[in-house]
């Protein structure tokens, strides 16, 4: 339970890096001059490293063991998070952003840890618990990032446009205090480390990525957590800007409602994990796929229906509706993943994570594609200016769209090969007769 704590935890704190700059994106665009096309590029860069990084960090941890790997993970991302503030251009700003995705990789080593510390009929129960609270820091940072750079300012540490620059500091300084907690009191397994383990069960030699690859079921899962997770990490990074530029909050208050979205995952995705073990106890693994089914169709259904709401009120009930299913799919996604092959764990989380961020990475460049460019006149400090606005209705729509093709993908899916596993035991109860 010690490792349990620690690596949400640790989890936490990564999101919150990671999406640290999000609800601080309005200031740095105005400082720094970013077009709109620009900030789609920095969007995607974002999520782009993290692709390679989870490809790569699943085998790490097959072979290494969590602890060590994710110490590294935090000394290095730490880095990137700290300097990002130095950035004077665009092309530094997205060299900064790129480099910080790869802490998006996190997720894989804590869905690897808790799989590997908690027996099976808890796995989907423990995997959603930690990434869920985890994943609430991608909210945490839409909250508090905003009222941090407030109080540097209020404060006379920095200038209103600074401050997006002084902020960023705290999230790097907690990524190299959650390196020394997690290397100092962690250990790799309930038998040990993997250093002084012999157990092939737990450390193997094998080709895990290969075997995880090989595998049909991966890739359903893979396209499956691309239509949850990559819609999270879009809606953590783009929320902030369409409340600001469609509904014209303030940035603190579209921090908050945006940090609606991510804190729904301390309850969502745990309740995500504990239905799929409770499904997955009475009816298994295709029952487990109907879950994530039937929860994709209600994300699509809410994402289209929060695109076309043209009301804060509305737009902020129908976030939590199709937040909540989405957070729940995400929680049964990774309720499968270790059943998939038990000596592959780390890389087939490793492919599915992957396929969250890619999955983000396509949806930032339909986002691109999709976005409205506007000019309005908004009222600041008592006087009537003229700003540019960029407006992403269209795009949340046709993504909802794609999210429901997805979910009607996955229950047919499940259904044929639900009537394939039926007629199967059918012909070898026959031929035992």
């Amino acid at each position: 339970m010690k490792t349990f704590h620690i690596t949400w935890l640790t989890f936490f704190f990564c999101f919150f890096a990671w999406f640290g700059m999000a609800p601080l994106m309005k200031i740095a665009r105005e400082q720094l001059h970013l077009t709109k096309d620009e900030v789609g590029n920095i969007q995607i860069a974002s999520v782009s490293a993290t692709i390679v990084a989870r490809l790569l960090i699943g085998r790490l941890i097959d072979k290494f063991g969590p602890k060590i790997i994710y110490t590294w993970l935090l000394v290095l991302c730490a880095i990137p998070v700290l300097l990002i503030g130095t950035s004077q251009s665009y092309t530094s700003f997205l060299l900064f952003r790129l480099a910080i995705g790869v802490i998006g990789a996190s997720f894989v080593i804590t869905q690897f840890h808790t799989s590997i510390m908690f027996a099976p009929n808890v796995k989907g129960t423990a995997n959603a618990t930690a990434g869920g609270f985890g994943n609430a820091g991608g909210g945490a940072a839409n909250v508090f990032m905003p009222l941090l750079a407030s109080a540097l300012t209020a404060l006379g540490f920095c200038s209103s446009a600074d401050s997006w620059r002084y902020a960023m500091i705290f999230p790097g300084i907690m990524l190299l205090v959650c390196a020394f907690l997690y290397h100092r009191y962690t250990q790799d397994s309930p038998q040990g480390d993997y250093k002084n383990l012999k157990d092939e069960i737990i450390k193997t030699s094998k080709n895990t990525f290969l075997i995880a690859a090989k595998d049909y079921r991966t890739w359903i899962l893979t396209i499956a957590y691309a239509a949850c997770f990559g819609v999270e990490i879009t809606v953590d990074n783009f929320a902030p800007i369409f409340f600001t530029d469609s509904f014209g909050a303030t940035i603190a208050i579209a921090g908050l409602v945006a940090g609606i979205f991510g804190w729904i995952n301390i309850f969502a995705r745990p309740l995500g994990g504990i239905f799929a073990d409770k499904i997955g106890k009475i009816w298994g693994f295709d029952g487990k796929t109907l879950l994530l089914s039937v929860l994709l169709l209600i994300e699509g259904i809410g994402l289209i229906w929060f695109a076309k709401s043209g009301d804060i009120g509305m737009a902020i009930i129908m976030m939590f509706v199709f937040g909540l299913s989405l957070k729940m799919a995400n929680g049964a996604t990774y309720s499968l993943v270790p059943f998939i092959n038990p000596v592959a764990v780390g890389s087939v989380a490793g492919i599915v994570g992957a396929g969250g961020n890619i999955g983000a990475m396509l949806i930032a460049f339909l986002f691109k594609s999709e976005a409205s460019h506007l000019t309005k006149n908004v009222i600041e400090n008592g006087q009537t200016i003229q700003k540019d606005l960029i407006d992403y209705t269209s795009a949340f729509t046709l993504l909802g769209y794609i999210i429901l093709v997805i979910g009607i993908a996955v229950f047919i899916f499940r259904t044929v090969m639900a009537k394939k596993k039926s007629t199967v035991e059918t012909m070898i109860l026959a031929a035992g007769n």
